[in-house]
């Protein structure tokens, strides 16, 4: 892996590979925790203007046009701590990759009747999402899981907060935050002259003043949250989990581990209790987010009403079980991993994305020393994080069948 940055302030990590593709990903660190209230969503819905169209192409067609001719893939997302966008394209067309996403991020319109119809858009997405019990069940863990951390509110924003967006506070956001000295720009594949391109296509931007975000203290829980929220479905979903801590903590590859022994695949812990050996639920599995700032481990399923509680029971059961676990099942757990996360990387969005990942959060350096620390991971450990994290102030939300 090799790493630069440009005078501009550009942070460049490249990975070399004998691929015939080439990925590259365009990442700011910046997302819906750096907004507030009356701006709540300009984050996700600057990502989608970005797409509208520059001075040079008119619309989000002639973008798509000039990338999917070449079969190649386009995508972004926006996230509580950064925004991405990205291309994977055929590696003797990186130049094209980094021409459009360049002139995507310094020459973006904002034309006044395309925010609007945007608005329509982010509105049918925030419909979409409160109709879909099995997004929306996340939306009411956050916010009852945090309390002042403002990963409680949703990427998307609010309502009301996406209808009063106007130009006015769009240019004003993009000014703030996207700038060159908050931009990491992350490719992997088989190309050559990565930071020379780079600097030919980006290096004209200009260093901004940045706002740098602020640190929120997050109180331990010290009772159990419950949330219920009734709805005409077939089915009810729920999510039982904890806050953890950051991806940077020591503690944070065990709880990897404890995730690969409860929620990997259909042999994991969750699945064969409560699917396998008891029917109790089609859908289950186990989610770990680990960002900068903040962690949240949980449990979620999709079953029927009158099997919540007994779920519930065998949920907070398993956790007790990993004060027992064996020699074997850690290293199955550990071969899991490894081989997971081998075969992910083998595809270069991944790849490219998980570099731009552990850059944001310190060093893309990380990345390389990962499975290492996953290795180091032992019982004890296992059983202390098990004890410290998956406790009986546990936050638990479900959306229940009327």
């Amino acid at each position: 892996m090799e790493k630069y940055r440009l005078n501009n302030g550009i942070t460049i990590v490249f990975e070399k590979n004998s691929s015939k593709s080439v990925a590259v990903e365009v990442m700011f660190k910046v997302g819906s925790n750096d907004e507030n209230q009356k701006i709540a969503g300009i984050s996700h819905f600057l990502e989608h203007m970005l797409f509208e169209g520059t001075k040079k192409r008119r619309n989000s067609r002639e973008i798509a046009n000039e990338i999917e001719k070449y079969g190649a893939e386009f995508n972004a997302y926006t996230s509580g701590t950064k925004t991405a966008y990205f291309i994977k394209i055929i590696n003797k067309k990186f130049d094209v990759a980094l021409d459009i996403l360049s002139d995507m991020v310094a020459n973006p319109l904002f034309d006044k009747k395309k925010i609007e119809k945007e608005k329509k858009v982010i509105l049918k997405e925030i419909n979409m999402v409160t109709d879909d019990s099995r997004q929306h069940q996340w939306i009411l863990f956050q916010k009852n899981l945090f309390e002042n951390h403002p990963a409680k509110n949703p990427t998307y924003g609010t309502v009301q907060a996406v209808k009063n967006l106007n130009r006015n506070a769009i240019n004003n956001y993009y000014a703030r935050h996207y700038s060159p000295n908050n931009l990491i720009i992350s490719v992997v594949g088989n190309v050559g002259n990565v930071k020379e391109k780079i600097d030919k296509y980006f290096g004209n931007l200009k260093i901004k003043k940045l706002t740098e975000r602020k640190t929120v203290k997050e109180p331990q829980q010290t009772k159990i949250k419950k949330f219920i929220e009734k709805r005409r479905t077939y089915n009810s979903y729920m999510v039982l989990g904890y806050k953890t801590v950051s991806r940077l903590h020591k503690d944070s590859y065990v709880l990897d581990v404890i995730t690969a022994i409860l929620g990997r695949g259909q042999s994991g812990w969750m699945f064969e209790e409560i699917r396998n050996k008891l029917g109790l639920a089609y859908q289950v599995g186990v989610q770990n987010e680990l960002e900068d700032d903040y962690g949240t481990f949980a449990v979620f399923a999709g079953l029927d009403k009158k099997n919540i509680e007994k779920a519930k029971k065998i949920i907070l059961k398993q956790f007790r079980k990993l004060e027992n676990l064996s020699k074997n099942e850690l290293d199955e757990a550990k071969t899991y991993i490894e081989g997971n996360y081998t075969l992910s990387m083998e595809d270069n969005f991944q790849a490219a994305d998980n570099l731009a990942f552990w850059e944001t959060v310190k060093d893309s350096s990380l990345a390389n020393s990962y499975l290492n620390n996953i290795k180091k991971v032992n019982i004890s450990d296992v059983k202390r994080v098990a004890k410290k994290y998956l406790n009986n102030y546990y936050t638990f939300v479900a959306i229940e069948q009327k």
